[in-house]
């Protein structure tokens, strides 16, 4: 139903070169990460603007620096191609201006040449190309981060689409995801990059995994099978697929982000747009199987206005100890009760158990009452409300847990698509019916088994607590004569002294960078005035270094004050 367009060759890049060895791939990774820190360094700071510095200069740096990473990314390839895709909804986790340039890598994946895709076809099934198939179209009609798909037509006459991976995808992922572990593990220790907040190695463990899976071509096939098992009983949905090269049916339909075709179809955009929804709306809370990756090119309709996935490599799978959890924290923000909402946010790893929560649970209980007393029509967007669990998480302990990365990207993504497809669009409005049927089975469950059982617990906990009273006053007892006599010494902690010692600390290890940095600075400025021009380049070098690490002190500084402003 769409016009076959040219795409894009990936011969100009030095990864899809087959004499590209390790080391040039791990130089190339570190180097992009080295510079990448830098960049992030000299927006964050202040004394780095010339004329000073301003919010909209920060932030046309920002998006310099957001360009430039699209255009590394590119240039490195499928592992950051896909990572890149996959953080480009992760608003929580990065300034706006690198999730808007990331999501541009979606429409920027180069193809491989059909000499290779042949080869390869042939290579993993064992036969001539004329053989296997009784046409085969040279150039692909998609191109994704890790593979990329041909038309074709069986000896029987039967339409298909051949899926072929990527040559050398294996040996590039097993290189990279190497670096991305050890790169991981230093976000997780440094401090400016939220360590303490972020599930840096649980994101990356995530992100391994699914890559993994999402090159084994047979365990597609399986996922597809099961999401087919989960919408048997829906009219509306519906998904086709048949270790590196996949031969599907093939279903043609209009790619849901085609507005112009979908209208010249007659098709009711409103209605497909609430389809889209409800549907990821099943796949999270009744089946907990859910597609990973619902962006345009995966999602399309079908002549009776049927929705059609694509692709079923990249899939995710809530346990149901954790869609449980996921309930309760729903009924607790309903009840806008801040205190269960922060201990459902423990249980679920959202949330670090510090000793004082109370700064936090005024941040939740704000966010509750401006979340939910707007109207449907008012409220917040998915992505708006992205960037204030941005700013939150930026002063509190939250870490947002990896195995929500897929949920928050395909929510944000399915929201960007409904809003395009009908202006009206209210995500609320759709969600409604199925959070008013989890209130109404929560009702349920307690006016039945579920009111006894609560009721006996109450009765047990009172038992329990009558029966330990005279032990636990005899402990205390225990306790008083030991401080007494000396025996038991009790240790307080003063956070805001701890506070003001630490930036004390920083301070001065700041001073110090700014003398040494200084000193060389001059140095270099008297040896080059001398000729002595090698010894003077080292000398700025380390200038340079000791600046960075001041900007990066100052940075920290920056942090602590707004915690305390929190606080």
């Amino acid at each position: 139903m769409e016009e076959l367009k040219v795409l894009p060759s990936d011969d100009g890049f030095s990864w899809a070169n087959e004499n590209y060895n390790s080391w040039q791939r791990s130089a190339d990774v570190w180097s992009f990460v080295l510079s990448l820190r830098v960049r992030v360094l000299l927006d964050n700071a202040k004394w780095a603007y010339i004329g000073g510095f301003t919010e909209d200069k920060q932030k046309n740096r920002r998006r310099k620096t957001a360009s430039w990473l699209r255009e590394r990314v590119l240039q490195l390839g499928p592992t950051f191609i896909k990572l890149g895709q996959l953080s480009s909804t992760r608003s929580d986790l990065f300034p706006r201006e690198f999730v808007d340039e990331l999501a541009k890598l979606q429409d920027r994946v180069p193809a491989f040449s059909p000499a290779k895709a042949i080869g390869f076809i042939e290579t993993e099934l064992g036969a001539p190309i004329n053989v296997l198939f009784k046409e085969f179209e040279d150039r692909p009609i998609a191109a994704a981060s890790l593979g990329q798909v041909h038309r074709a037509i069986l000896h029987n006459g039967e339409k298909v689409v051949v899926k072929v991976q990527r040559p050398g995808l294996k040996k590039l992922f097993d290189i990279d995801l190497r670096n991305l572990k050890l790169i991981a593990e230093y976000f997780q220790k440094s401090e400016t990059l939220g360590g303490p907040t972020r599930d840096w190695i649980g994101i990356y463990e995530e992100c391994a995994t699914i890559l993994y899976q999402e090159i084994d071509y047979i365990n597609e096939g399986k996922n597809a099978d099961r999401f087919r098992r989960d919408f048997r009983n829906t009219k509306w949905s519906f998904g086709y697929t048949a270790m590196k090269v996949l031969t599907l049916e093939y279903v043609p339909g209009i790619k849901i982000n085609r507005l112009d075709m979908l209208d010249s179809q007659g098709f009711n955009r409103a209605r497909i747009s609430s389809r889209a929804i409800e549907a990821y709306l099943i796949q999270i809370l009744r089946t907990g199987f859910f597609h990973a990756d619902p962006h345009p090119g995966n999602l399309a309709i079908d002549v009776d206005e049927t929705l059609i996935y694509y692709d079923f490599g990249m899939m995710g799978d809530i346990k149901s100890f954790t869609r449980e959890r996921l309930l309760e924290l729903f009924y607790s923000v309903y009840e806008k009760d801040a205190k269960k909402v922060i201990q459902c946010l423990i249980d679920l790893g959202a949330l670090q158990p510090t000793g004082d929560l109370s700064s936090v649970r005024r941040s939740v209980q704000y966010f509750l009452d401006n979340l939910l007393s707007q109207t449907p029509d008012q409220a917040q967007t998915l992505s708006a409300i992205g960037e204030d669990l941005f700013a939150i998480a930026q002063d509190q302990p939250f870490r947002f847990p990896s195995a929500f990365t897929f949920v928050l990207r395909a929510f944000s993504t399915l929201e960007g698509i409904g809003y395009a497809l009908d202006p009206d669009f209210s995500f609320v409005k759709i969600a409604a019916p199925y959070a008013q049927e989890l209130l109404d089975l929560r009702q349920t469950r307690r006016t039945g088994t579920q009111l006894v059982n609560d009721i006996r617990k109450q009765a047990d906990d009172a038992r329990s607590y009558t029966m330990s009273m005279p032990y636990r006053v005899q402990r205390i007892e225990e306790f008083v004569k030991e401080l007494e006599s000396g025996d038991l010494k009790l240790r307080v902690r003063v956070l805001e002294s701890e506070r003001a010692a630490r930036k004390a600390t920083i301070l001065q290890m700041a001073t110090m960078y700014t003398v040494l940095g200084g000193t060389l600075l001059n140095l270099g400025v008297t040896l080059s005035s001398q000729g002595s021009q090698a010894i003077a380049n080292g000398s700025f070098i380390g200038a340079g270094v000791f600046f960075t690490l001041l900007a990066r002190s100052m940075q920290r500084v920056k942090t602590l004050e707004k915690i305390e402003k929190m606080i």
